[in-house]
């Protein structure tokens, strides 16, 4: 097989911590337990993502301190964070205080845009400032900005006993450097590039506007260019890190009755993946399913992954966690290796 231009260097993988409503405890574990076993497997990260007003994750942060606690090297991340639900100075304060927690493993991915269903949690979330947010890139500034240092008060100093910072407390140094910006148009990995960000891209991309680059509706010369045109604004050029996130379910060990499970779950997500869906025309890419040498050839091919050397493979979203530590196990066990990834085993 021949290699990518990229070696695959770092292999992570991305859930939403599904729970039941009435046992909520038994799937966060659930995901706690999926990390520690993510850490002893090699895996370099372990991702999750926000689901609010939903029964899976809504606090990641929260979540990935307790797993600082019970892991000592595989980063975690949040894939992504969506803004428009943020305080930027609350959860550059979180962030920090996870990162030191963690010994500097966070890795922070965020997204821009006003939150889901809007119209209907705007009174409970921006109850007195809803028609004033600003839900673009302006507040992702102010959130690296105060990641990175900048000042948050105009005052530093004493009154009476209590001691005041103008920036964000605690400051953990090397936070920002791994910030991550979930894009999925050819405008936002732009702008994820020009700030100097790391690129988070998924399995969902937009489609281009007619006559600019990108126009096509193959998912995989999309985010192609996507990714182009990010490294081409960073100031890091071709060293700029970029991580892919498909969802990727390899076969080996798994049982019959599990193998037939993901067929028919790829099978059922498969006519969103035959053309642009609504009015964002935005593009879905097919689930990749099957023995690892068999989905090693696929990526091998595809115009994305061959511009990155790490990913973040996602899993399904409603399947149990048996089969969670199957696929987790196929994946640092044979597809992993199939791509030239070597588990890690030091820190960093």
């Amino acid at each position: 097989m021949p290699p990518t231009p990229r070696p695959l260097r770092k292999l992570g993988f991305l859930t939403i911590g599904l729970f039941d409503e009435a046992d909520p405890r038994r799937g966060h574990e659930s995901t706690l337990d999926l990390i520690t076993l993510g850490e002893q497997l090699g895996f370099d990260s372990a991702w999750l993502r926000h689901r609010h007003l939903q029964y899976g994750i809504s606090s990641p942060v929260a979540v990935l301190a307790a797993a600082s606690q019970r892991t000592s090297r595989i980063h975690l991340g949040t894939a992504v964070t969506p803004l428009g639900w943020e305080n930027p100075l609350r959860l550059a304060e979180d962030l920090a205080t996870v990162d030191i927690l963690s010994g500097g493993r966070l890795n922070p991915g965020f997204s821009v845009g006003p939150p889901t269903h809007y119209d209907r949690v705007r009174g409970a979330l921006h109850p007195d400032t809803g028609e004033h947010e600003d839900f673009g890139t302006g507040r992702a500034e102010r959130l690296l900005g105060l990641v990175r240092g900048e000042p948050a008060s105009d005052f530093a100093g004493t009154e009476g006993i209590e001691v005041y910072s103008r920036r964000v407390q605690p400051h953990s140094p090397g936070l920002a450097s791994r910030l991550w910006y979930g894009a999925g148009s050819l405008r936002s990995a732009r702008w994820a590039g020009e700030h100097g960000l790391n690129l988070l891209t998924s399995s969902i991309v937009k489609a281009g506007e007619a006559g600019e680059p990108g126009e096509s509706e193959d998912f995989a010369e999309i985010q192609r260019t996507q990714i182009r045109a990010f490294r081409a604004q960073h100031p890091h050029g071709e060293r700029a890190r970029v991580s892919q996130g498909l969802v990727v379910i390899p076969t080996d060990g798994a049982s019959p009755e599990q193998r037939a499970k993901y067929q028919a779950y790829a099978l059922a997500r498969t006519p969103r993946t035959l053309a642009p869906q609504g009015p964002a025309r935005m593009v879905f890419a097919p689930d990749l399913v099957g023995p690892s040498e068999e989905i090693a050839e696929r990526l091998h091919a595809h115009a994305g992954y061959q511009e990155v050397d790490e990913v973040a493979f996602a899993l399904p979203f409603t399947f149990d966690h048996q089969d969670y530590v199957q696929i987790l196990t196929d994946l640092a066990t044979r597809l992993g290796p199939a791509l030239g990834w070597q588990p890690s085993t030091g820190h960093g």
